[in-house]
């Protein structure tokens, strides 16, 4: 075998389903240092530009044996459940570069009670917080606060685990669900927090462990209703960058990031991957509500387009710990991502609707139509597979014009029972002081 050099293809193993990875797809399969794209699982849009595997993305055994079989050169690990169920410590151990943090790691995300115990050795701001592992004395405790408090389950619960309550009764209401069996052995550990008040802003850093670079802030729309009304969603819009952050927020989060990779290295956890700091900008300054251990998804929709680095060089530094040597570059321009949705998201909602007017839409200067719950039928048709079903991404020069231009996207897309917000960015278009309303 040849020996590699910087310039040699590798093949690559991208594990994940979601819109997420549809744009991780589309920015590594870009890239000349791609021989061959592989996606396990994979959606109707990442086999359009790679190849769609069925494999178990949470069998470290299994991805393993995949990637030395195929000769693998990069493993890419989108979703938090293959993270910490081990794999990359698995793909690791075989030798074969991972993009992506081991079980320790993805704790920052896996366990809410973990990342607050790490943040408060680390002095990182954050809300107050208790947690409990039996209800009555968590609903002792919410009863003792009052509210508003924000209730989380402490284990993965595919972003639905989080319930603010503006009332007592709701307070009570989502500790019960936690430990009713709601979420599952995610909601067996309960965190209870103060709420903060501010708007949100997330942050994702690339991270070999020592050396972080941030990448372009973002702002997700979490609520399924237009006004942030309705239930948590896994995101149903998201733009970038956030025009109303400060430079003095800004800094404050990249020091938060920094401040975080430090401490898990010092306790003797390698974390390479994406390390992503969700944000709210509080009257005194920016606090962490949470962190993830993985690309945020819809914000990697709008982040990685503007990303002018070559992604595989990017992943492969951090895998193999030489991040120190890169700085990245980003398009001025502004990306707004608009989710468009299954008729009852994030509740029950039914699948195989034909989806019409991609092409269309992609036809549009700028825009991108990422696939998120969609699959290919027996007659060749996108269909629709999932709750969240694609993300319509537009850029332009200015926030006005991008948001403008995923709208007039959004538009020409059809299936039955297509669900949108109308308001995503509306807020941030109006300046900071909207967020006092």
């Amino acid at each position: 075998m040849a020996p590699e050099t910087s310039a040699t293809p590798l093949n690559i193993l991208l594990l994940g389903s979601g819109g997420r990875e549809h744009a991780l797809a589309v920015s590594l399969a870009a890239s000349p240092r791609c021989a061959q794209l592989y996606v396990a699982p994979g959606n109707g849009g990442t086999g359009l530009v790679g190849t769609n595997v069925a494999l178990d993305e949470n069998d470290g055994d299994a991805v393993t044996a995949f990637a030395q079989e195929h000769n693998v050169g990069l493993v890419v690990i989108g979703p938090e459940a293959p993270l910490v169920a081990g794999v990359a410590d698995s793909v690791r151990a075989a030798g074969i570069p991972c993009f992506g943090p081991g079980a320790a790691g993805a704790q920052m995300e896996g366990s809410k009670k973990f990342s607050k115990e790490l943040m408060e050795r680390a002095g990182i701001p954050t809300a107050a917080y208790a947690s409990f592992t039996n209800e009555a004395d968590a609903l002792d405790y919410v009863r003792k606060q009052g509210a508003p408090l924000v209730v989380k389950a402490d284990g993965l619960a595919a972003g639905k685990g989080v319930i603010v309550a503006t009332e007592l009764e709701q307070a009570e209401e989502a500790v019960r669900e936690c430990f009713g069996g709601t979420f599952g052995a995610a909601g067996s550990t309960v965190v209870i927090e103060e709420m903060l008040v501010g708007p949100e802003c997330s942050l994702l850093a690339f991270t070999d462990g020592k050396t972080v670079r941030p990448m372009a802030t973002a702002q997700d729309h979490k609520r399924a209703l237009e006004g942030d009304k309705g239930p948590n969603t896994g995101g149903m819009g998201v733009y970038s960058p956030v025009p109303i952050v400060t430079d003095e927020e800004h800094a404050a989060m990249v020091a938060v990031m920094d401040n975080a990779v430090a401490e898990l290295a010092a306790e003797g956890i390698d974390y390479r991957g994406c390390l992503y700091g969700g944000f709210m900008l509080t009257p005194q300054g920016p606090k962490v509500l949470e962190f993830n251990a993985r690309f945020g998804d819809p914000e990697t929709q709008v982040i990685l387009p503007r990303l002018e680095n070559d992604l595989v060089e990017v992943m492969l530094a951090c895998a193999e710990q030489r991040l120190d040597s890169v700085e990245l570059s980003w398009k001025p321009d502004y990306a707004v991502s608009v989710v468009l949705t299954s008729s009852g998201y994030p509740g029950s909602y039914e699948k195989g609707k034909v989806i019409t007017g991609i092409a269309d839409a992609e036809a549009m200067d700028n825009v991108t139509v990422y696939h998120a719950g969609t699959a290919v039928n027996d007659e060749g048709e996108i269909v629709t597979a999932g709750g969240r079903v694609l993300d319509v991404t537009a850029l332009a020069p200015t926030f006005e014009e991008a948001r403008n231009r995923a709208y007039e996207a959004c538009e020409k897309i059809a299936f039955e029972g297509k669900t949108l917000r109308r308001d995503i960015g509306l807020r941030a278009l109006h300046g900071r002081s909207a967020w006092d309303a």
